[in-house]
């Protein structure tokens, strides 16, 4: 494979697909219900949810989930539930009934438990037994050609939280130290006094607000007696060389301070970043406080393009940033993930312009097959028979003899 295309997974068959499912969640889904949905022959997205509590109603969430696929322009889907038959079969038949519904091919309901796959919809028991199908990942050619291709399928959903859960011990005592000194700054920067916020040690560390998540208030205008006051503005032992008015707003309500401060630090984070130089506990710090300004986060928005370095980035920000202050560094981290997966033409222009030469993708999913694109039949030779199931129709089609 020529190293400029994107690579891609061939599914074949409902083996192949529940092969594939762990590759497109990152992790071996457990308890849960994905709905793969395609477009045409491609994976285009995949959802999973955890399965509901006996006795729940699945509806709501089924028909939730159905607009959501509905909405990435798909024209059919897989469901794949993972578990018991007593709690997976009524969740895959409300959302098959709901994916129905809004207008979607269910190409298979799959029920996955103890290394085996039954198929809801085939009846057929040479293809697909009642008592399932015995399959091992690990001896599976989508599993093998997502390896090579540099995918990665954790051993379940807590691993992949794992790697975006807080930091704790003494690197969160350290970041908070470092936080608290933050907030001190940022109040010298405003004018306004700092308050101590709820996660604070009995000492008491300023704080923006004490509520989390929430922007601190910042004045429009010039804050302290004399209307105006001169605050450093560099990064930690820049000796305060930079001084900018405190009192000015900029565009959007922001003190000029704030925004000139918050350009400085997302320039010097990408840039340490992209050198292979992690932040400092100071330096992430200040960054996260200055995050809860509106125009200090656009300003990383728009810088981050979905480089694997800022995906490191902005996952080290939030694992180490308080509680208090996460929701910026995690709006990112997502909107890093989320330029990596999708097409350059689909994206904001600002993000465009920032793109690398050649689209960054996952490893997509397409169906290595001769037959016109879903929800259309194929034709079938008289020689073979009927489709199991419609996702059995996805198989590649042999030349009769003749």
């Amino acid at each position: 494979m020529n190293s400029t295309e994107p690579a891609r997974l061939s599914v074949r068959s409902p083996a192949d697909m529940v092969a594939a499912v762990p590759y497109l969640l990152g992790f071996h889904p457990a308890d849960s219900v994905v709905v793969v949905a395609v477009r045409g022959r491609r994976v285009v997205f995949a959802a999973r949810g955890d399965l509901p509590a006996p006795g729940t109603d699945p509806g709501p969430a089924a028909r939730h989930l159905a607009q959501v696929v509905a909405r990435q322009d798909a024209d059919a889907a897989t469901v794949v539930g993972y578990g018991p038959a007593a709690r997976v079969t009524g969740v895959v038949d409300a959302i098959g009934d709901a994916l129905t519904a809004a207008g979607l091919v269910v190409l298979d309901a799959l029920r996955v438990t103890e290394g085996r796959w039954l198929s809801y919809l085939c009846v057929e028991p040479s293809c697909c037994p009642p008592e399932g199908t015995p399959y091992d990942p690990a001896a599976s050619q989508v599993s093998a050609a997502a390896v090579f291709a540099g995918q990665v399928a954790l051993p379940d959903r807590a691993a992949l939280a794992a790697q975006v859960s807080p930091l704790d011990g003494p690197v969160r005592l350290a970041m908070r130290r470092a936080t608290g000194r933050a907030r001190l700054r940022l109040a010298a920067l405003t004018g306004r006094p700092s308050t101590p916020s709820a996660g604070s040690p009995a000492g008491g560390l300023p704080a923006d607000s004490s509520r989390a998540g929430a922007e601190p208030p910042v004045p429009a205008d010039g804050a302290g007696p004399e209307g105006e006051s001169s605050v450093p503005v560099g990064g930690p032992g820049s000796g305060g060389k930079s001084q900018v008015p405190a009192g000015r707003a900029g565009s959007g309500g922001e003190p000029r301070a704030v925004r000139t401060a918050g350009t400085a630090a997302v320039r010097a984070a990408f840039r340490r970043q992209r050198r292979g130089e992690r932040l400092d506990d100071d330096e992430v710090a200040w960054l996260t406080v200055l995050l809860t300004h509106v125009a200090v986060r656009d300003r990383a928005w728009s810088r981050t393009d979905g480089r694997d370095e800022d995906i490191s980035l902005w996952t080290d920000v939030l694992r180490r940033a308080e509680p208090d202050l996460i929701a910026a560094p995690g709006c990112l981290l997502a909107f890093a993930t989320w330029c990596l997966d999708t097409p350059s033409k689909k994206k904001p222009r600002s993000v465009r312009e920032h793109l690398p030469g050649r689209d960054r993708e996952r490893t997509p999913i397409t169906c290595d097959s001769t037959s016109p694109p879903l929800p259309a039949a194929p034709p079938r030779s008289p020689r073979r028979p009927p489709p199991c199931s419609p996702l059995a129709s996805w198989l590649p089609r042999r030349p009769s003899p003749t």
